[in-house]
Formats: C-alpha cells, structure tokens, sequence
C-alpha cells in the first residue's frame, strides 16, 4: 500500500511512495506525530538523480525488516533537496560541521523541535570499510534516545546554538575593486590544473561561474592567463568523458581529474550555464569548437529535458538498466569495441574505437569505454565521422533510457531561458529563442501569483506547493532580462522588475545589506539560511547582485544599483581567499567595475536589417556585463530607449557607462569596437 508520499508532486519523493517505509512529507504534522509518540525524527534528504539515493532505497527502505524497525522507533521525513533547498541548506551545514564532509543521500536524526544530534550519508546494509550498517545507526540511535535523553538534548542544543552564532564574513560591504579581483585571479592560478585543465583534484566539477569571470576578466583588463585558463578548461571538458559526444550535453562531474569518467547524471542547471559559458566563449574568440558545443547543449536541453508544458525538467539519471536488466550508472552511455562492430561493422568501427577512444582494457567498468575526443579530428573525413555518430546515436536510442526528474525548477529553468536565448541570438537559431519564451511564459502563467511571487516548482502543469528561494527570484528575474535584451519585448524587463522587488522587501537585510536565502516570511527553521558562496549554481546571493545591477543598468533604479554593490561586499571579503567558491559573485564585481556598458539599439522596426545587424553587434559585445535594449524609434517598452532618435534616419547605436554616454554611430565596426573590452 502506497505511504503519505503517494501525494506529493516531486518525482524523487514519489520514487519512494511505494517503500515499506511509513514516510512522511516535510511537515508540522510529522513533528506533532513525534511528540505524541515521544520518538525521534529520521530525516533523509536526497534528489532524484542521486546514485547512492537510489542505492540506499534498495538495499534499506525497500527491506521490510528494517524498514519495521524504522516505522516502529521513528517518525521518517523523505526532503527532496530540489524542492526544499532550504531544509537541505540547514542541516547539511549541520553535517560538515559535525563530520567534515557531507553529500546525499544525507540522513539526520532530529528532536521533535527539529534540532539535529546524529548525522551521516549513505550507509550500506551491512558494516563495511568501517562503516557502521544502516540497521545498526538506527539501532544506535534509538538506543541513546531510550536510555539518554538527556545527553542526546545536550548535543541538539549545542548544534543549534552553533548554528545561529555563525556570521558570515561580511567585510565592510564595499564592493571589490581592482585589487581584490587581481588577488582571485591569482588564487585561482595557483589552484589551476596546467596539465588538464580546471581547478584542484578528482572529482572535478566544471567551473562554470569562474569561466565565465575568466572571460569578463580578460574582456576587461586584457589578461591572456584569464583567457588562457578558460579556454583550456572548456577545450579539455569539451573533448573528455563528461561530455556526451555523440547527444551533447554535460554530465554532472568527472571522477577524475582528467575528465574522462563522469558522474552520468545529467542537470539542467550544469547544462544551462555551460550552454552560456561556451556561446561566452565563442563570442570572445570565435572558437568553432566552442560554437558547437553551446549549440549541441541547448540542443540538447530542447530534446531532452523540455517538458509539454514549455518548461524544462530538472535532470536525467545516471543510471538505466543494462543488457541484463540490472541498474546500472552509465550503461546508457559507454560503449565497448563489440558494440560498436555490431553497430558499425568491423571497418567504421576501427575507425570509431580510435576517434572516440574506446579501448579493449575500456576507461570505465568491464570492459567498456566512455567516449572521448582525443585531438586528432583532423586526420578523419568529417562526413564519415558524421555517419558514424549518427548510427550510434540511433543504436544508443534503442536501450533503455535513464529516468527523467520532470518537476520544472523555477531557478534552474531561469538559467536555462539565459542560455537558449543568448545562444539563439548569436547563432541564429530563432527555435531556441522560442524555447525561451516558452519556458518564460510557464514560468509567468504557474509559478507566479498575483503579487509576483514565485513558486518554486512545478510538475505536469500543477505547480508546487514550497516557496521560492532566493535563487529562484534572482535567476529567474537573470532570465527574463536576457530575454528582454534579445527580444525588445518589455514585459520581461518588467517581470523582472517585480521579482527584483521582492528580493529588495523580503531577502535583504536592511541595516547591513546582506541577503538571506528564505524570504522574511518564510517558513522557520532551527536556522535561517544564508550562504553567498557558489555550489553547483551560483548562490541566489551572488546571483541576486548580478540581476539587481542590471535591471538597474537597464532602468536607471538607483536602490537596485545600491543594493547591488553592497551585496558585492561579500565578494572582497571573499574572493581573494576562495574564489572557485564565488566565481559568479566575482563576475558581478567585473560588471561593476566595467559600469556595466548601456547599449541602445533604435531603428524604424524590429525587423528591419540593419536595425538587426546594429542589435546582434550589440550582443555579441564582450563587454563585463552589458545590458542591451532593442526597439524602434518612439518605443518607450524600454527605459534606455527613451529619446534615442534615430540618426540620418538610420538605425543607430547609443553606449553609456557611468553617466557618459558615446556619440551614437549608425556603423556596426564602431559599436563592435565601443564593446570590445
């Protein structure tokens, strides 16, 4: 018989409706039902794409013994960590601060007042390399519950107290200027690796935030290790493992510090920055590569993770079933020499094995290879190589595909709107365009109330019962200004507008300007959270700044602006001492410094040539953080459009920065120059 979880709109939570285990949902009623039973609470937080999420489900959650033991000596709370990032924010940090490390599935045991005292991950279903079993932690802990309270009291009363007392170091909220930046610069030169690419050690993620201040970076100072460094990490991502070579799109991280075996799962979030970072960089050097790969991953985002309502699904799995029908990470993806012959015949599957580096030895488990692109297209006829992608690919289309997370996150389809608009402006590809819109228009019609505020998730048309977060105003509001910038059309800017307005009366402290995660009237946990540093996405602080500072570019909102530049104090206090953890704040702080430019593009009609051509210079502007307004003369849809005439009755460009404006130019190599750094 399904469990309360039967009801819930989240696709990892549903994965465990059916589990022997009497779940509960996130709520006040779970933690009343501990009281009234006096036991403790079992929370455990995953997401759907989670490996080791999975794996635990299987081997304890779906066991009846242990699964009776949990129903009679707890109550057990299942968190998605996507829907409620929030809950997951608080006591993760509980986690790393109590052992050092963290991850998910993250498991806590909690009073009835939602205080934490016992912490871990994943746990096996028998000891194991010193690990205790899972049976044996909840024997453990119902054990100390039993016989001593009052020390299990104790611990959740200091951890809580721990909690509140930790400050963020706040600096004194000025913005970075040129020195702290140049001392991130040189933080992240010491942790790049020269060899392969990216920062630190296996598992490597890939720095998406810190490529894109490499670039703005360069674009405004001119330093060719910035660039460097870019360039060759997107080259060695691009032509590794993480990299789906033959789909597109990005796999979560690699193992290895050389990219060649990832994690499979693949996010929106990581493919939508990457789909930007990438178009950034072909904008900036006109790499072919670079152009491929921004165009193959929002293709790929379009056919795969686009849901029938517009907006776009949160991830796919890392695992599927193999041959045998067992689950397991990867088998969608990897390919051994056999394979391939079956696929391709002997002849084109020489030439396969030895393009994609597929090997008997294999790079991934028995046997099989993850399919990279060693530097040696040049030697192979690219319409064979075509042929041969393309057959495999439609053999690949024939196993059983990874599961797909279809709830829609506000935030992360914010990111993406970005990306498939920018990308479909540079590129001429209106389709990608039109999925931007698409998603936008989801995004307007379901998750937005009539005060403008946000849910954060949506699945099959029905919108989520949980709040958004900050991330969520910041990104999206981040999306709706790109696409105000590439379509002309208004509204978006004033969407934005009203996202922006709730971060300013609801995350933002006043007296210090520092942002808080959860809104003033969010729901209350044992922590209100507040983190401005950068993890698989930039942090909805960080995130915020950027939106602020440009609708404020856009409108001239001076509070916007303000509030921009004090929430970048978190940045000088914090970029020179990590900054691959706050890559996009830093590329805020390059906007700032840069103005950002003001671009004004007016002409007799959208539509009109050279009111076109003007607009895609403008775009393609590499300039830190510009903003771009379209529109034909006399619109007023646009704050920065506001009495521009047109000159000679030509279409006709207007770049400003810090109240300065340029001579307006009718010629496009002028404009180019005027936003070239």
């Amino acid at each position: 018989m399904p469990n309360r979880l039967a009801n819930e709109t989240s696709p990892y939570l549903l994965q465990h409706a059916d589990n022997p285990v009497d779940w509960w949902p996130w709520s006040e009623a779970a933690f009343a039902e501990a009281r009234r039973r006096d036991v403790p609470v079992h929370l455990s937080v995953g997401y759907s794409s989670c490996h080791w999420c999975h794996v635990l489900a299987r081997e304890s959650f779906e066991d009846e013994a242990v699964a009776a033991y949990m129903n009679a000596h707890f109550v057990n709370i299942k968190v998605d960590r996507e829907e409620r990032p929030d809950i997951d924010a608080v006591y993760m940090e509980a986690v790393q601060a109590a052992t050092g490390q963290g991850g998910w599935p993250m498991t806590v045991f909690l009073t009835a007042d939602a205080e934490p005292f016992y912490f871990g991950t994943y746990f096996p279903p028998e000891p194991r390399h010193g690990m205790p079993s899972f049976r044996q932690v909840l024997e453990g802990v119902h054990s100390a519950w039993s016989d001593k309270r009052g020390e299990v009291a104790e611990v959740a009363g200091k951890i809580v107290r721990d909690l509140a007392g930790r400050e963020i170091g706040y600096g004194d909220a000025q913005a970075p200027g040129e020195e702290e930046l140049a001392k991130a610069l040189l933080g992240l030169t010491r942790e790049y690796d020269p060899q392969r690419g990216g920062f630190g050690g296996a598992p490597k993620f890939p720095p998406s935030m810190v490529v894109e201040f490499l670039l703005r970076h360069h674009a405004r100072t001119g330093s060719e290790g910035a660039l460097q460094m870019a360039q060759d990490t997107c080259e060695r991502m691009a032509r590794g493992g993480i990299y789906d070579q033959l789909g597109g799109g990005f796999a979560r991280y690699s193992v290895d510090r050389e990219w060649v075996v990832p994690h499979f799962e693949k996010m929106l979030y990581d493919n939508a920055l990457l789909c930007r970072v990438y178009a950034h960089l072909w904008r900036t050097t006109g790499s072919e590569l670079a152009r491929r790969v921004a165009l193959e991953t929002a293709d790929f985002m379009v056919r795969e993770l686009r849901t029938p309502e517009g907006g776009f699904a949160s991830a796919l799995d890392a695992d599927s079933e193999d041959g045998s029908g067992r689950h397991v990470e990867g088998a969608y993806y990897v390919w051994t020499p056999e394979q391939l012959t079956e696929v391709l015949g002997a002849q084109d599957a020489e030439l396969a094995a030895h393009y994609f580096g597929v090997t008997e030895e294999g790079t991934f488990e028995e046997g099989a290879s993850v399919l990279q692109l060693p530097q040696h297209e040049g030697v192979f006829d690219a319409g064979q190589i075509e042929s041969v992608k393309g057959r495999l690919l439609g053999a690949r289309a024939q196993r059983p595909a990874p599961g797909r997370d279809d709830k829609v996150v506000a935030a992360w389809n914010g990111l993406a709107i970005a990306a498939l608009a920018e990308t479909g402006a540079y590129f001429d590809r209106p389709d990608l365009v039109d999925a931007a819109v698409g998603a936008a228009d989801l995004l307007v019609r379901l998750h937005l109330d009539e005060q403008a505020r946000l849910s954060r998730t949506s699945k099959d048309g029905h919108v989520g019962a949980n709040a958004g977060v900050l991330e969520d105003y910041a990104d999206v509001a981040e999306g709706f200004l790109a696409l105000a910038s590439v379509t002309g059309e208004g509204v978006w800017l004033e969407f934005a507008g009203f996202l922006l307005d709730h971060v300013l009366a609801r995350f933002v402290d006043a007296e210090s300007g520092a942002l808080f995660d959860t809104a003033s009237d969010a729901e209350r946990l044992i922590r209100r959270p507040q983190d401005p540093t950068d993890n698989a996405v930039p942090s909805g602080w960080t995130a915020a700044a950027g939106a602020l500072l440009s609708y404020a570019a856009q409108t001239g909102a001076a509070p916007h602006r303000a509030a921009a530049e004090r929430a970048l104090g978190v940045v000088k206090a914090l970029g020179p001492r990590v900054p691959r953890f706050i890559g996009w704040g830093l590329a805020v702080a390059e906007a700032l410094l840069d103005g950002p430019r003001e671009v004004a593009v007016v002409g007799p009609a959208l539509d009109d040539p050279g009111t076109k051509v003007l607009h895609r210079t403008a775009l393609l502007g590499t300039a830190p953080g510009a903003v771009v307004a379209v529109g034909a003369t006399g619109s007023d849809e646009l704050p920065l459009l506001a009495d521009r005439p047109l000159v000679g009755g030509e279409p006709t460009a207007y770049v400003c920065r810090n109240f300065t404006c340029d001579a307006p130019t009718t010629d496009p190599d002028r404009l180019r120059a005027a936003l070239s750094g």
